[in-house]
């Protein structure tokens, strides 16, 4: 009775607004290609989520869920008994009439999910399940005519019910919040990746395949599905983060219609990932596939795009665990300055909003990637800001921690930087000689030190008058500091003096009222 009156319920499907995006999306092969040669090897397969469900019927159509419900995974009345989990012919056995009802039948079969917590379990039923999904790949592979919407929609459900699952976590004691010594852990494996890597593999080959009609396609590889996708990103698994890198890259260039909102589902997981975790996997693999979008925008960038850039991007270099994702951020940034040359003084005033302050190793990747963004920099941009820029690399030639001096020192080795530099060279040596001429008298570290003198010579070559002149009011500063140090001393002793006098009888210490004018930094 309960199944007569959910067949009665009205069934939607979802449709999308067929809006296109109006820029260029070319997709460059910057995305890293996933290694697959050997997906169909192992004799694992399965859902690690799942239950353990006892079997199908293999010879009728009756295996397909009540009602087709997309996501859910097959589930068989406990009063009717197990029915037999049976591999079904192989298309080569069959006429090429009965292949596609075949091909429905077989991705029916696949719905069925196991356990793989228990290697010992339902061996005969996963290998079945196992040879099933390679026999649906390379279908898919040599399909020679348009999917129908019947096979679309099976397809989708098939995938989905594999696929959408809760993830697998690995018990860990005393994770490190930083990220930097995660990447010495080793990853979480998922026990089901032996069959979930062919269900990849299949999906793969379902959206590239020239017989994936993407009209068609698009209502049941729908925005639900692009979400639920992109959750996966979170996966411990780095085997399955670079295949759904793969997966989402081609779905991006095969949907046109999804290209904003898969823009926007990203720019969300970066925002919670910013503003209230700071914990994700798969921010890098993210990045990565951003890097090849942002390749291919028109000119000019729309102004979404440099919002993009301002709200998402540029905040990514808050969170401490940065090290994970840098790399890939970093070429995300770079792209956004060469398209287009005005956006630098965005990008190096957004780098110094988050400047860190006491974490070494992360100061030392900022300098790096600012060598990147100055690179790609014109004369205007690097003008206008010039000035909080070289405050900030003054501050790093003077770091006791030598790997940020001598970082910051680098910056001169490269021609472009170092050209700009000498073009504006009246206002940047001003700013940065206190700090190279401390290194030079003073600094720890022997390499830091050489590099200094390298870099005072430059300056002392290209303008020697310009270089007295800082040289002189540098020593007139040190003077005056020295000067201002010892009456600061000097007031010290006359205050040990008068309390040393007092002492005796017990008396409050009455400072003079000239004793407190000394300068406010004393």
């Amino acid at each position: 009775m309960i199944k007569n009156i959910l067949n009665r319920l009205p069934r939607k499907q979802a449709k999308l607004a067929e809006n296109r995006d109006g820029g260029s999306s070319t997709l460059s092969s910057n995305a890293s290609t996933t290694s697959r040669s050997n997906f169909a090897t192992g004799s694992r397969s399965g859902n690690s989520n799942a239950t353990v469900v006892p079997g199908i019927n293999s010879s009728s159509n009756s295996v397909l869920n009540p009602g087709n419900k997309l996501h859910e995974p097959l589930k068989v009345n406990g009063s009717v008994g197990p029915m037999p989990y049976e591999a079904l012919p192989s298309f080569k056995d069959v006429p090429n009439a009965e292949k596609q009802n075949l091909f429905v039948r077989k991705l029916s079969l696949c719905c069925v999910v196991f356990d793989f917590t228990d290697p010992t379990k339902n061996l005969k039923e996963k290998d079945i399940k196992r040879q099933t999904l390679v026999e649906l790949v390379d279908y898919v592979s040599s399909a020679n005519g348009k999917f129908s919407e019947t096979v679309l929609q099976e397809i989708v459900r098939m995938v989905s019910i594999n696929l959408f699952r809760t993830l697998y976590t690995q018990p860990r004691e005393n994770k490190v919040v930083e990220g930097f010594d995660l990447e010495e852990e080793e990853p979480a494996m998922d026990p089901a990746w032996p069959h979930l890597q062919i269900v990849f593999e299949f999906l793969l080959r379902f959206v590239t395949s020239p017989e994936t009609d993407a009209k068609l396609a698009k209502r049941y590889v729908d925005h639900s599905f692009v979400l639920r996708l992109l959750d996966l990103f979170d996966s411990e698994d780095p085997r399955e983060r670079e295949y759904l890198k793969t997966v989402l890259h081609r779905i991006y260039g095969k949907f046109m219609v999804h290209r904003p909102f898969i823009r926007k589902a990203i720019n969300n997981i970066f925002y919670r990932f910013i503003f209230e975790t700071e914990k994700h996997n798969g921010i890098a693999e993210l990045l990565e596939i951003l890097g090849s979008i942002i390749n291919g925008f028109a000119l000019p960038l729309k102004e979404e795009h440099k919002l993009f850039l301002v709200r998402a991007l540029i905040p990514l270099h808050k969170p401490k665990c940065i090290a994970m994702y840098h790399q890939q951020l970093t070429y995300c940034i770079t792209q956004f300055v060469e398209k287009d040359c005005k956006l630098a003084d965005t990008v190096i005033r957004g780098l110094l909003k988050y400047w860190p302050i006491t974490n070494s190793s992360k100061e030392v990747m900022f300098l790096g990637e600012l060598e990147e963004v100055l690179e790609a920099t014109q004369a205007p941009e690097f003008q206008r800001c010039m000035v909080p820029l070289f405050r900030q690399i003054g501050h790093c030639l003077s770091s006791s921690h030598f790997q940020v001096a001598e970082r910051a020192l680098f910056l001169w080795n490269n021609n472009h930087i170092e050209n700009l530099i000498k073009e504006n060279r009246k206002i940047i040596l001003p700013i940065i000689f206190p700090a190279l001429e401390k290194n030079a008298r003073s600094h720890w570290n022997p390499a830091v030190q050489s590099l200094t003198l390298n870099v005072r010579k430059i300056f002392s070559d290209v303008d020697p008058e310009l270089f007295e002149e800082c040289l002189l009011k540098f020593q007139e500063d040190e003077a005056r500091e020295e000067e201002t140090k010892m009456k600061r001393e000097a007031t010290w002793r006359r205050l040990e003096e008068i309390a040393a006098m007092k002492a005796t009888s017990n008396e409050a210490v009455l400072v003079p009222r000239r004793v407190c004018t000394n300068n406010p930094s004393g």
